[in-house]
């Protein structure tokens, strides 16, 4: 078994955090159980690119239950959690290639370490995989049988390649699951994100301007928990619609620029490039706080950053203080990745529960439809959607309804009329 992580002697603490993130995540039990018994991942290499946490620990556990063969990298330079990944060499014996904080070279040797295996499925969170197969490593396609996806950016980068017709396999866009984008992207983000940037500046919210740029799901759930803690809300968007719904949620909506001259904390979380660009910077405040949820570390614009800048220093553990050639300090949280997880341990376990359940259904199921899939991004089947919703209802003891054949009939119907 090959890896490289930081230090084994971690595996310990490691053991105990993912045996409670295990005892937070009742649906995955539950589809482990069923895995040890039907084994239907056997002979499956799966290569996996996902924050190192110990949430993905018990998604692991499944996932070899199921007969697999594992290899993991971290999908994000500061999301690993050093004990998980001691913990996953040298107790879960899986293949574990992560070191928080590793330099880009060292990323995509990790990357690679992976993609060594040639696996059977790829399973992303930002399609680094996928796309080291589609740009360096085409060889490795012949005898794949498929990925899958699970954030935002990894399935537009997909769907782009799918819409060019280069799109080289079938991939399940996890991402788009009721179960997932809906619980993990709102309730998820919108905390972990709130948690992050307070274990990283121990501010306090009540009171102070908090701009939320962009209105997708995980900027709903943001937005929702800043307010919650006291803060005053502003939304900042390109889309109408999303605009709109903003607006009538009860938040400020302005563009920006506007929106830069008095906002004391940002939060990016659009899944696109320079959302805070170097023309906002200069009309921030001085002391304002900056922050990123999206993906990729590429939505607050660094370069112009460092350029307006005269000075930059650490002033505490991932809070970089730049001091602008005017004067003016500004804040940045976890290098301006994902600050959730750089400064905070990531969406809490009950609600990653749904997210990799999701992720082992999916697999189970590029493996029994391998033959008949095209190669094409594909949603989550609604079935599977259905199947966990059910699961997690079970989990909490809740029971529903269900329709009377009357009912059913009624509603596929057209001659009852009025």
């Amino acid at each position: 078994m090959k890896y490289d992580v930081k230090n084994l002697q971690l595996a310990k603490l490691g053991k105990g955090r993912v045996e409670w993130a295990m005892r937070q995540m009742p649906v995955l039990n539950l589809i482990r159980k069923n895995f040890e018994k039907e084994k239907p991942l056997k002979g499956i290499r799966i290569g996996a690119c996902l924050h190192v946490t110990t949430e993905t620990a018990v998604l692991m556990h499944t996932l070899k239950a199921g007969g697999a063969e594992l290899a993991l990298c971290a999908s994000n330079p500061l999301s690993t959690q050093d004990d998980v990944a001691a913990y996953l060499v040298k107790e879960a014996k899986v293949s574990t290639f992560a070191v928080k904080g590793e330099d880009r070279t060292r990323y995509y040797e990790h990357i690679n370490a992976v993609l060594d295996i040639k696996p059977h499925i790829t399973m992303d969170d930002g399609a680094d995989l996928v796309g080291t197969i589609h740009g360096e490593r085409r060889q490795l396609v012949r005898g794949m049988i498929g990925g899958t996806e699970e954030t935002t950016t990894g399935v537009i980068r997909l769907r782009s390649l799918a819409d060019q017709g280069k799109l080289l396999f079938p991939v399940i866009a996890v991402n788009d699951a009721m179960t997932k984008h809906f619980f993990d992207n709102r309730y998820g983000t919108g905390q972990s994100t709130i948690d992050g940037i307070l274990r990283a500046t121990n501010i306090l919210y009540a009171g102070k301007s908090f701009v939320v740029v962009g209105y997708g799901q995980c900027g709903r759930g943001v937005a929702t928990r800043a307010r919650g803690m006291g803060a005053n809300v502003i939304v900042c968007e390109v889309d109408p619609l999303r605009a709109l719904e903003a607006l009538m949620d009860g938040f400020r909506v302005m563009p920006i620029k506007q929106a830069a001259k008095i906002g004391d904390i940002f939060v990016t979380v659009t899944g696109d490039i320079k959302a805070i660009d170097e023309s906002a910077i200069k009309l921030m405040k001085d002391g304002a706080i900056l922050a990123n949820s999206g993906h990729f570390d590429v939505e607050i614009n660094k370069p112009a950053l460092r350029k307006l800048c005269r000075k930059v220093r650490e002033i505490r553990p991932l809070v970089q203080e730049f001091e602008l050639k005017n004067g003016k300090r500004i804040y940045l949280l976890g290098e301006g990745r994902l600050v959730n997880l750089a400064a905070a341990e990531g969406h809490p376990s009950v609600v990653m529960d749904m997210s990799f359940a999701n992720q082992a259904l999916s697999a189970r199921y590029l493996v029994k439809y391998a033959e008949k899939l095209e190669r094409k991004v594909y949603n989550v089947p609604i079935e599977l959607d259905e199947e966990i919703a059910r699961l997690k209802l079970k989990s909490m003891n809740i029971k529903i309804d269900t329709l009377t054949p009357e009912q059913k009939k009624y509603l596929c119907s057209w001659e009852m009329g009025t």
